[in-house]
């Protein structure tokens, strides 16, 4: 039975098309850069970290206006040099002057360096999708994966003394190479 679908196209369920495997990570609670590493060598590197104008996606999922400045995080993490999930992240410009300044000084750490070690920060529920033209998941991915292929996407909401932070975090195809070879390795 299907689940209400939001306003952009992201749902409270992975598609019903996603394999047991694909849900199972989609759906992972905690940071996913630990599930990561249980796969290999995490390497991160960031892509782009930059101030921009809050889309119409983003403003609606954390009550912003469109238009308002945010600020933007963009990475790829790869296991073993092979690229498996691109993340990108957007909070309010004005809360990384204030409970989210650390965001600013991670460098190549994973977000969850910052998210996971404070009792305070809670976390919505994941909504999942697919990347949609335009957005800038679509962009990251698009350099990342051969034409067609598919590419699922995570996201949510961390709220910190009511600023929230948007994560989504898309996993290619590689990805799902790799976990189908350890699932079936373990």
């Amino acid at each position: 039975m299907q689940k209400h679908r939001e306003l952009n196209d992201w749902l409270t369920y992975p598609s019903p098309s996603a394999s047991q495997l694909q849900r199972q990570w989609l759906s992972r609670p905690g940071a996913l850069t630990q599930g990561l590493r249980q796969l290999g060598e995490l390497n991160l590197r960031v892509l782009s970290e930059k101030v921009c104008r809050a889309k119409r996606p983003e403003a609606t999922r954390l009550g912003l206006s469109v238009g308002c400045a945010l600020w933007q995080r963009e990475v790829c993490m790869s296991i073993g040099g092979i690229d498996c999930v691109v993340a990108y992240s957007v909070t309010r410009l004005t809360a990384t002057q204030g409970h989210w300044q650390a965001l600013k000084r991670l460098r190549n750490r994973p977000l969850a360096d910052i998210l996971y070690n404070d009792r305070v920060i809670i976390r919505s529920h994941f909504e999942f999708s697919s990347p949609k033209l335009g957005t800038s998941l679509y962009k990251l991915t698009q350099a990342e994966t051969a034409a067609g292929s598919r590419v699922l996407v995570r996201r949510s909401v961390f709220v910190r003394a009511n600023q929230p932070l948007l994560v989504a975090e898309a996993f290619l195809p590689s990805f799902w190479a790799m976990a189908q070879r350890a699932a079936l390795a373990g």
